[in-house]
């Protein structure tokens, strides 16, 4: 019996690697002869260092950087000496998870560090970066970040502009004269789970400024801030990305990887899946076993589950979800390579009992699959 177990994190719980070590501990109960393989996955957001990381022979560095409000930071980010590929969750540097939530601001909140991570990534000798862009507090479309690589942003006067998105309305010329040259020659991806433009109702601004701070009257300040940006840069670049899936992620931090950078996109959760093997694990598997923290609709946007079930499903091995909860519209998951889903919990609990107790849920939701599915081999 071989066995794959590829889940995300559950966010406030347990990383990839807690919640696959917790699994397996749990089949291991009654298979205890099976193979089991853990493959920690991630879909770009929180815990894509760890997990690829934990899968290849890496290295944990940290640099100090500025963070989305200015304060300095110690950013983590993932180096693979071998291939020298650099892995940076832009969210280390410029998260939602360092700014409490009575100081989020959408509107002055800066990716200055994440250039700042990049910028280390070039002095390790980088030949590949892959930017995982979940998690942000930003609304800059990455104006922040290119800045700390060298890009001048000049208002009418000539003056620097100051940080954050809603400063770009002011934006009157690029200056590209002292870009960082070693960019050139890196090869930059894209690792995201959502595809949303960068302007527009489905835009950087509308989707996500929300929950960074802003009002409904700053959005729409934003969106047209973020618009302006985007006009002069297809004239400094003789290109407009703009539009473009991807362009909106992390308050458009994807649109200036692409416009500046040359950054192709991908669904955060394929680029792990190639770094981690996962296509070579689930060869010639009996069973998957994938899971993170809300399992519903949104999932079919390019989280973990989902993209785990596309490459079973080219293999033909059938993939059973554990999920912290399960959402509105999960059934959804059955049209796309899931065969079951079941939820963490054994009964009436709050959300914190839940996440505290999580590895033992785990265990005993692994233990139950395990038996269901021994009664129905032998029933076969």
């Amino acid at each position: 019996m071989k066995i794959v177990i590829a889940p995300d994190s559950f966010k406030d719980s347990l990383s990839a690697q807690g919640v696959a070590e917790a699994i397996a501990l749990g089949l291991a109960q009654v298979w205890p002869d099976a193979q089991l393989l853990k493959c920690p996955m991630a879909d770009g957001g929180e815990g894509t260092v760890e997990s690829i990381l934990a899968a290849c022979d890496g290295e944990l560095r940290r640099t100090r950087v500025r963070g989305p409000l200015g304060a300095t930071v110690d950013a983590a980010w993932g180096w693979l000496p071998q291939s020298h590929t650099a892995i940076i969750e832009m969210a280390e540097a410029s998260g939602l998870q360092l700014v409490p939530l009575d100081l989020r601001d959408a509107c002055t909140s800066s990716t200055f560090g994440t250039g700042e991570l990049i910028r280390a990534a070039l002095d390790a000798g980088a030949q590949r970066v892959i930017l995982a862009i979940g998690g942000s507090a930003t609304n800059d479309g990455g104006a922040g970040a290119m800045q700390a690589l060298g890009v001048k942003l000049l208002d009418a006067q000539g003056q620097t502009l100051a940080p954050g998105g809603l400063a770009l309305a002011q934006l009157a010329r690029l200056d590209l004269s002292d870009i960082d040259p070693r960019l050139a020659g890196v090869r930059f991806d894209i690792a995201a789970d959502v595809n949303n433009p960068l302007c527009g109702p489905h835009g950087a601004s509308a989707i996500f400024g929300p929950q960074k701070g802003a009002s409904p009257e700053q959005v729409q300040q934003l969106d047209l801030a973020l618009g302006h940006f985007a006009e002069l840069c297809a004239q400094a670049l003789d290109k407009d990305v703009r539009d473009e899936p991807g362009s909106g992620a992390a308050g458009g931090l994807g649109f200036a990887a692409k416009a500046f950078l040359g950054a192709q996109f991908q669904a955060g959760v394929e680029v792990v899946a190639e770094l981690v093997g996962l296509a070579e694990a689930v060869n010639g598997a009996d069973l998957v076993i994938t899971g993170e923290g809300r399992f519903d609709a949104q999932t079919l946007r390019g989280k973990t589950p989902f993209g785990v079930a596309r490459i079973a499903r080219q293999h033909g091995v059938p993939v059973i979800v554990i999920a912290g909860t399960l959402g509105e519209g999960y059934q959804a998951l059955y049209e796309h390579g899931i065969d079951a889903a079941f939820a963490l919990a054994s009964g009436p609990m709050s959300l914190e009992q839940a996440c505290a107790e999580a590895p033992r849920l785990l265990r005993e939701r692994a233990s139950d699959i395990a038996r269901v599915w021994r009664v129905a081999a032998r029933k076969a």
